[in-house]
């Protein structure tokens, strides 16, 4: 059992650094919507594996015509997932959580969204209006459990988030909280200087 714990551990290390070998250290992504531009840092060394996905899928052009689809003022901004009229768009990848990366849900912070299970985070991920440090791994051996993977920050633009956190939302089907005047990526592209 301890060999076998030992070798899934040096996979896994092998992984994270291959990963972390492929792409800059500090990517920079630009996001245009309907509502302005903000820039994104992403952290390749905490969260190798999340920013080498992201990465993919922005240079893809997955995320250009979704919109954000969960807008709750005073907590968090959500897209990646929904195109206008909430027609599904995911990606079939499954990242392994990488929230125990000492990177907190502070403001301004960027994370990927999940399911209960933590190693459901795909394509959708949410910007920090305030500091969420719930959103954090719990270490405990009785009450621990695993956050939220935080890969970067908002680094110019966070007006345009505030933005867009204070518009009308309403439900809208199975979504709570999504804005009644959609707010479409109009394209999300790497900083190239």
């Amino acid at each position: 059992m301890k060999q076998a714990l030992f070798a899934l551990c040096m996979i896994l290390t092998s992984t994270l650094a291959g990963a972390a070998d492929k792409i800059p250290a500090h990517p920079q992504i630009e996001v245009v919507t309907d509502e302005g531009t903000f820039r994104l840092e992403l952290a390749t060394k905490e969260a190798p594996l999340t920013v080498e996905h992201f990465l993919e899928l922005v240079d893809s052009g997955f995320y250009n015509g979704l919109i954000f689809h969960r807008v709750i003022s005073g907590f968090m901004v959500q897209t990646g997932g929904y195109t206008p009229g909430f027609k599904p768009k995911e990606d079939e990848k499954r990242l392994i959580n990488e929230s125990g990366n000492a990177m907190s849900n502070i403001r301004g912070s960027v994370a990927m969204a999940r399911t209960n299970d933590p190693h459901s985070a795909n394509s959708q991920f949410f910007i920090n209006l305030a500091d969420n440090s719930r959103l954090d791994p719990q270490k405990s051996p009785v009450q621990g459990r695993w956050g939220y993977t935080v890969f970067g920050y908002v680094v110019a633009g966070m007006d345009v988030v505030d933005k867009i956190a204070a518009v009308e939302t309403a439900p809208q089907g199975e979504h709570a909280d999504a804005p009644i005047i959609p707010i479409v990526i109009k394209s999300m592209s790497q900083v190239v200087d």
